[in-house]
């Protein structure tokens, strides 16, 4: 591989980011999930819905940066944020072009100019490294936040002429919208940053999680099962890691009703289960070395109480020992799995639990599997080729959705995807009793 294709690689894997996601009903956005029928073009009831939608996303993309100082939106060069003006700018470039610049004739959108001069030099995430992004001469931040608007302004002004195709285009930039949205409260909290206003009781984790040592498992039936999206649904915009629905053979399973919860997390931690080698695999053993880490991120014990306290964006609080642990990585989760005799579920009995109403969707936390991110048997990239591609292999399926996660773009066959390493997502897990999971057998 050249340097140059290795860069390209590195910067699609810097722009999907897995961020990663219609506002969080928690904090007073819409239930509703577009695409709902199956009408021919944008003036039907299709194209009405995705408008809202439209509208809805640009207005909670707009209020999560906007109460940060200009102080504040200097942020540090690290690898699992971006700055903050090019962060916005890349939604709006991304909505620019797959919904008026895109043409099959013209899959770059060379014949169709931005709206802003030099936008695909700046934001096309596919050719601008992540590294690079803070050296950019970026516009200034009204002019970013006026480009935002005139994207979102031609968009709705040619949904009521867009046919089916051109619609699950507009679908897909709106999804990407809300998981750069998922993206921006994820980085307030990585560089603890206040939260935006109404976010913050959100952002405490009140939902319950469980012991998860057995003693709240469900016991699900084995069987011939099928997974991912039929092809030809046309309900949603489906992304083409999820597509097509197979059968698997799955053996019987019992997983939890809950995940594990932070004061269950806590036991592990004063147990000494981060200074217990046993616990971790090699690789967990590499990355526990490396980052000399004796509890979660977030955490720290009380100046005062001597009890654990979690930061939640700038405030620290008293540690929601009921509700689901966050901020762990797959490591972490897989030696608190060995530590208490359990495991992580595969994505397979995941989606089949949730089939089965076992797991909220969205619930408080992503969920961590033990299956790596991989193609599904007969995988053809969509058009936007780079959302799955480069990330098959080095990355870990997550499952559900946080509580940061707008309902419209999660569901049981829903896939997100970051390398085991990361604990910046608002992510925890569940478990299944046993050692060893189970993916499946394709039929």
């Amino acid at each position: 591989m050249t340097r140059q294709a290795g860069a390209a690689r590195r910067a699609q894997r810097a722009a999907v980011r897995q961020l990663p996601l219609l506002a969080c009903a928690r904090c007073g956005v819409t239930r509703r999930s577009v695409g709902a029928g199956t009408v021919r073009n944008g003036s039907g009831a299709r194209g009405q819905a995705l408008a809202a939608a439209l509208r809805d996303a640009r207005e909670r993309t707009l209020r999560l940066y906007a109460h940060l100082t200009p102080g504040q939106r200097r942020f540090p060069p690290l690898d699992v944020v971006n700055p903050p003006d090019w962060e916005l700018g890349h939604v709006g470039w991304f909505q620019e072009y797959w919904c008026r610049r895109w043409r099959r004739d013209d899959p770059a959108g060379a014949h169709t100019p931005s709206r802003l001069p030099r936008a695909d030099a700046w934001f096309d995430s596919r050719h601008v490294p992540h590294d690079t992004r803070w050296d950019l001469p970026l516009p200034e931040w009204d002019e970013v936040l006026g480009y935002l608007a005139a994207t979102l302004d031609d968009t709705l002004a040619r949904l009521p002429a867009m046919h089916e195709e051109d619609l699950d285009r507009a679908e897909m930039a709106l999804l990407h919208e809300d998981m750069h949205g998922e993206a921006l409260l994820m980085t307030l909290q990585t560089l603890a940053l206040p939260g935006p206003d109404g976010y913050e009781e959100a952002g405490l984790g009140r939902a319950k999680g469980g012991s998860n040592r057995g003693d709240d498992d469900v016991a699900v039936a084995g069987g011939t099962i099928a997974i991912g999206t039929p092809a030809g649904q046309r309900e949603r915009f489906v992304w083409d890691n999820e597509r097509d629905s197979h059968d698997v053979d799955l053996r019987p399973f019992a997983i939890a009703r809950h995940p594990v919860a932070a004061g269950g997390f806590a036991d592990f931690v004063d147990d000494g289960g981060y200074r217990e080698p046993r616990w971790w695999s090699r690789d967990a053993v590499a990355w526990l070395a490396a980052s000399r880490r004796e509890h979660p991120a977030g955490w720290r014990n009380g100046l005062r109480s001597g009890t654990w306290e979690q930061r939640v964006f700038d405030r620290w609080e008293p540690l929601a020992a009921q509700a689901p642990v966050r901020h762990v990585n797959a490591f972490e989760a897989q030696a608190w799995c060995r530590w208490a005799g359990r495991r992580l579920p595969s994505e397979v009995e995941w989606e089949h639990a949730a089939q089965l109403g076992i797991a909220d969707i969205p619930g408080e936390v992503w969920e961590w599997t033990a299956s790596a991110f991989l193609p599904y048997p007969g995988f053809a990239p969509g058009n936007y080729a780079e959302y799955s591609v480069p990330w098959f292999g080095d990355h870990r399926v997550l499952r559900g959705g946080s509580w940061a996660t707008r309902e419209r773009l999660v569901h049981r066959t829903f896939r997100n995807f970051y390398r085991p390493g990361r604990h910046d997502p608002f992510v925890g897990f569940r478990t299944c009793a046993g050692e060893e999971p189970q993916d499946g057998v394709g039929r």
